[in-house]
């Protein structure tokens, strides 16, 4: 006899699963490479950071493996874990990757029309102009990158905003590896208002451009190459910090990894 089935229209519930301490590492590991917290080239002592998070180091090995296959840690045989370094000479692959991730966000903000979403982008060009007013680097820097988040988020799909997530932080990366210390530029670009303007119009190759230019300007910069118009930008520095331990991490109602 057959062995019955389960009548169609009654789906399968699955439990949500929470938080793992693994899944908590790795996000400390990552905000930490974000903050320069886990300075660029930096070795990951084991010991030492499952000691400052109040982890084991199991849970603490396997995130760091995640971690490894996003490209933000490094492993080399007998040196064991880095923070990964982003030379001037790997800038056109993480712009190349941004461009395919940022570009397909534009044309399907354009193709939705999405008020709100555009009404939030408009918001986060605000933010980055008052930031370029203050002599915060750290703080203009974060604007920059939360524009361009919510640009990708903006578009609605769920797993460009995931890819994103990673590349802004392999962004800061870049910032962290130049000669230079952490620079940013003060005055937003003239770009910056062009893509909005361009969202708003519905004109998703007016768009493309400006974001075009204004990564090719980026490049240049993290480059120490002057902008193809030869026109000077206004930069602010941040001053060189000691990098601050790791808190304990808060595993309260998570499962364990």
């Amino acid at each position: 006899m057959a062995t019955p089935r389960a009548p169609l229209g009654n789906p399968t519930v699955f439990r949500v699963p929470r938080s793992s301490t693994v899944d908590l590492i790795a996000i400390e590991l990552r905000n930490a490479i974000y903050s320069g917290a886990l300075a660029v080239g930096s070795p990951i002592g084991e010991v030492e950071i499952s000691s400052q998070l109040g982890v084991s180091r199991s849970p603490l090995r396997e995130a760091t493996q995640r971690l490894v296959q996003e490209g933000l840690l490094t492993a080399t045989p007998g040196r064991g874990l880095r923070v990964s370094v982003i030379p001037a000479e790997h800038l056109h692959d993480l712009y190349d990757a941004r461009a395919a991730i940022e570009f397909q966000a534009i044309r399907l903000l354009v193709a939705s029309g999405d008020a709100h979403a555009l009404a939030g982008i408009d918001d986060a060009l605000a933010e980055l102009e008052k930031a370029s007013t203050g002599d915060d680097a750290r703080a203009i820097g974060d604007a920059d990158l939360t524009f361009h988040r919510t640009l990708v988020e903006a578009s609605g799909n769920g797993r460009l905003a995931r890819y994103m997530a990673t590349l802004v932080i392999e962004t800061r990366i870049a910032s962290f590896s130049t000669s230079e210390g952490y620079v940013v530029r003060r005055d937003v670009s003239p770009t910056y208002h062009a893509l909005v303007e361009a969202l708003h119009a519905g004109d998703a190759d007016a768009a493309i451009a400006a974001l075009q230019t204004q990564f090719d300007e980026a490049v240049a910069r993290l480059s120490g190459r002057p902008l193809s118009d030869g026109g000077p930008i206004q930069t602010v520095e941040e001053p060189p910090t000691e990098p601050l331990p790791l808190g304990p991490l808060d595993t309260t109602g998570t499962t364990l990894g």
